[in-house]
């Protein structure tokens, strides 16, 4: 995105009724901005791309735009960052998945695009041993170096954040509602020590209330930013499960914690297992040898493996060093490698448990 003016009139976008949000990429890819499309309201060349009418109605009157304005002053009065869906803080890995949004809001400091993420999620009413199964989790993870994604809920969401807090952890919380407001209301003070410890992030405008209907918008957020999300404790319907196969659909490495089949709140996660829609989930270890992550202390073996690369391969290691995820093609235009070639290699470093593939052809180090 190029301007502040052009950011105003996306989310004037954002606030026309029905208008989607792949609706909305479709046109901004087709028109080239969101500007020209309000610019051009009355134009035909805006009804031969089959904008209804109301849509065009909406987009010819200022009420979206002066709504838009009210948010600009919103967002900078609170450091509010929006993220469109071109620029590189956007969570990349979540810019792969289909019904990604266009435009996402986001107040912290850390970055969305960690080389390794994992949401947390489970039920709103966990059990002690769920409670202590997060926190001695998300204590063993910490020397991985992850970055810890949630919902904010009341159980294991809180359980997750409070827990990153104390361990010193960065940890992003994804709500259901607009920034100008904290729910429940219970968790602001912990949400607060998140802006300066991870952050919180939403698709929602303020003013927007956490309605029912916003909060699986919500779930496939917190499932698309991650590499993996693991499940503690769910009843065999709700949130938790609808993250987990969201998380199923995107291609993303699903974890559940099993437990006593005649537990209400292992139903869920033995359903999962059952299923083979997640892998079972016993200790940080288990998560750190599916996905292929070493500790921090094991960085100098990891060098001395690149010890051992072709010249190419190094080569492609060292563009991936440092860097968020990278799209095959950025590595293609840099190396001036064929496309067959580089993926051969791509694949030859990701058996050597060096690199992993990512949806979209997006490759990063592990």
């Amino acid at each position: 995105m190029r301007t502040q003016k052009e950011l105003l009139y996306r989310i004037g976008l954002s606030f026309i009724p029905k208008l989607g949000n792949q609706t909305i990429k479709k046109l901004i890819d087709h028109f080239g901005s969101a500007q020209y499309i309000y610019e051009q309201a009355n134009n035909q060349e805006l009804v031969t791309a089959k904008i209804r009418k109301d849509w065009i109605k909406a987009i010819s009157s200022r009420s979206t735009i002066d709504r838009a304005t009210q948010e600009i002053e919103f967002i900078n009065q609170y450091n509010i960052q929006a993220l469109t869906y071109e620029s590189p803080n956007y969570p990349q890995r979540l810019k792969n998945c289909y019904d990604a949004p266009f435009l996402l809001y986001y107040k912290g400091n850390t970055n969305l695009n960690a080389s390794r993420i994992v949401s947390i999620v489970g039920t709103r009413k966990p059990t002690s041993r769920g409670i202590m199964f997060c926190e001695q989790l998300i204590d063993n993870l910490k020397t991985y170096d992850i970055l810890i994604a949630s919902g904010l809920a009341y159980g294991i969401d809180i359980t997750a954040h409070k827990r990153c807090i104390s361990n010193g952890m960065d940890t992003v919380g994804v709500v259901a509602h607009g920034l100008d407001q904290i729910y429940p209301a219970k968790h602001r003070k912990t949400a607060q020590q998140m802006v300066n410890q991870g952050g919180i992030l939403s698709e929602f405008t303020s003013e927007m209330a956490p309605l029912q209907s916003n909060f699986p918008m919500r779930n496939r957020i917190i499932a698309g930013m991650s590499d993996a999300v693991v499940v503690i404790e769910t009843a065999k319907k709700g949130g938790s499960m609808i993250t987990a196969y969201m998380a199923n659909e995107y291609n993303k490495d699903v974890f559940a914690v099993p437990g006593r089949t005649e537990d209400p709140y292992s139903k869920g996660c033995n359903h999962l297992i059952k299923t083979h829609r997640a892998a079972l989930l016993e200790s940080a270890e288990d998560i750190a040898y599916i996905m292929g992550w070493q500790k921090k202390k094991d960085a100098g073996l990891q060098k001395k493996m690149f010890v051992q690369l072709s010249k190419t391969e190094q080569t492609i290691v060292n563009l991936l060093v440092g860097q968020d995820p990278v799209h095959m093609e950025d590595l293609i235009q840099q190396t001036q490698i064929s496309t067959s070639k580089i993926a051969t290699i791509l694949l030859e470093l990701e058996l050597k448990s060096i690199v992993k593939a990512l949806p979209g052809n997006y490759f990063r180090l592990i």
